[in-house]
């Protein structure tokens, strides 16, 4: 076992008559004994499919209490969790499978419209849900007599989570346990976590930010979790008073609708214990963050993370915060990288942000070494350090679009769009938006120019809607004539970007 498991099985074993974590979509507590009970038997049903070290389970649910005890399960038998958004397609899913040869999958019967020939899938009955399906290939099965159990070592690889890259397709980011244990105590103590806090997950659980930050942190630290389907605006001031919550992890996209929602600002009363609500992904506005502070009486803590780093590189100090900056690094090499290729931490200095620590990656899955520098993590964001070494973040490097939290690769979007056959052309794009950061913005150069345009925006949407994930898809669909393009025929997005925030014409997805 590695120490991060035998740290949860404590969690379980120490709480075994008390409710930890509540399932709001279930509208029930479970306790650690209930907890410990479901992952012994999903090691059973594991086991029992050869299901063990190294192997990898793709996991495709809703936010619910199931996603704890499935991680504990593998991560107990050495093998991996992959999480994926859970409106990803069926045939998405597949897909993913197929081309890395995972053994297994862990989905909703009715997200398959036919279950491809020679998969079989077993029904498991658990406390936190009933029943959950996993996706075997019988002719993948060994001799059972010949498997030895295995538990994990720290460096053995407990979780894959995916995330965009500019070649349009999504790189894989493998974590050790090692490394999931670092990001967690680090989390834990520079957010003041303890057994008396509560956390509410609202943000997606295929993302880093609950699985990792929310999750792992709160569980190492003895705190209590509480998992809504997703977020809701007139219903979070409810949970957060209702299950005494202290702390919540966000984007700017929640910060936004929080303000502007009038359910929310009626259900909001003042006689809470909410301590902090963390917020991270893309820049929160100086007037948002203000507001929000005075509206809901709560501090809001700004960090600058992302997935290969497990955790957050830089967050602002509790009792020294700078509105406008991402923080100052914790537990975490920080450098600028400017265009001599010089690493310095003097202030003022306009570079790319690199990183590296006990809790960053040294490279993909896919082994991507331009993404490196030295040792160091190339992020792709431009930035500079202030004289008492607080991170302030100018943009990207990259062309990925930050659509409320979520990272899109244009060109993956692209790839699937162009799919259509009146699509000649295609540019995917992220516009300025204050609610979202961007909008995921397609600029489609028709066959047909000037001509059913309505009528293939519908298309489009309804193609989207079947073929990515809903963050993937695009809310904004532009037609226009030519894509501006150089010499080597490559789209200039900076260009195309600019002549739309000033004057596109839009039709919405």
């Amino acid at each position: 076992m590695s120490t991060l498991t035998d740290r949860l099985s404590l969690q379980l074993i120490n709480n075994r008559q008390y409710p930890i974590v509540r399932d709001e979509g279930l509208a029930e507590w479970f306790t650690g004994r209930e907890l410990e009970e479901d992952v012994a038997r999903l090691k059973d049903v594991f086991t029992a499919h050869d299901i063990g070290h190294g192997d990898v389970v793709l996991v495709c649910l809703p936010n619910s209490a199931v996603h704890l005890v499935i991680n504990q399960a593998l991560w107990e038998l050495g093998a991996v969790v992959q999480p994926i958004s859970a409106t990803t397609p069926g045939p998405q899913i597949l897909a993913i499978r197929a081309e890395y040869h995972y053994p297994a999958f862990i989905a909703d019967p009715d997200h398959l419209a036919v279950l491809p020939a020679g998969w079989t899938d077993t029904p498991v009955a658990l406390h936190t849900q009933a029943p959950l399906f996993l996706y075997t290939k019988a002719e993948w099965a060994t001799d059972k007599a010949a498997v030895k159990p295995q538990v994990a070592g720290e460096d053995d690889l407990g979780m894959i989570l995916q995330t965009s890259g500019t070649t349009g397709k999504p790189k894989r980011v493998g974590v050790t346990h090692r490394q999931m244990l670092n990001a967690a105590n680090h989390d834990i103590a520079s957010h003041q976590l303890s057994e008396m806090d509560t956390t509410l997950i609202v943000m997606p659980m295929f993302h880093v930010n609950a699985q990792l930050i929310s999750v792992l942190s709160t569980r190492l630290s003895g705190g209590k979790i509480v998992i809504a389907p997703k977020f809701s605006a007139h219903l979070f001031w409810q949970q957060v008073r209702d299950s005494h919550v202290t702390w919540t992890s966000v984007v700017p996209t929640i910060i936004s609708i929080l303000l502007l929602n009038a359910g929310a600002n009626a259900a909001y009363s003042p006689d809470l214990r909410l301590r902090f609500v963390r917020c991270s992904s893309f820049a929160l506005p100086e007037d948002k963050l203000r507001a929000f502070q005075r509206r809901y009486h709560t501090q809001v803590i700004e960090g600058y993370g992302m997935t290969e780093s497990v955790s957050q590189c830089t967050v602002n100090p509790f009792n020294a915060p700078k509105v406008g900056s991402a923080g100052k690094p914790y537990a975490t090499d920080l450098r600028i990288l400017p265009v001599d290729q010089k690493p310095t931490t003097k202030p003022r200095v306009l570079g790319e942000i690199i990183v590296r620590g006990d809790h960053v990656i040294t490279d993909y899955l896919d082994h991507n070494p331009d993404a490196f520098w030295n040792g160091w993590f190339r992020t792709g964001d431009l930035g500079y350090l202030d004289e008492d070494g607080y991170l302030y973040v100018q943009g990207r490097t990259k062309e990925i679009i930050s659509h409320g939290g979520e990272k899109v690769a244009p060109a993956e979007v692209e790839n699937i769009l162009s799919e259509l056959n009146f699509v000649a052309q295609v540019a995917v794009i992220g516009l300025p938006d204050p609610l979202y950061g961007e909008n995921v913005t397609a600029v489609v150069v028709s066959t047909t120019p000037g001509q059913h345009e309505q009528e293939q925006t519908q298309t489009l949407a309804h193609f989207a809607h079947a073929h990515l994930a809903k963050y993937e898809r695009p809310t904004t669909i532009i037609f226009r004539d030519t894509l501006p393009r150089n010499a080597t025929g490559k789209v200039l997005r900076p260009q195309l970007t600019k002549e739309l925030s000033r004057n596109g014409i839009a039709h919405e997805a």
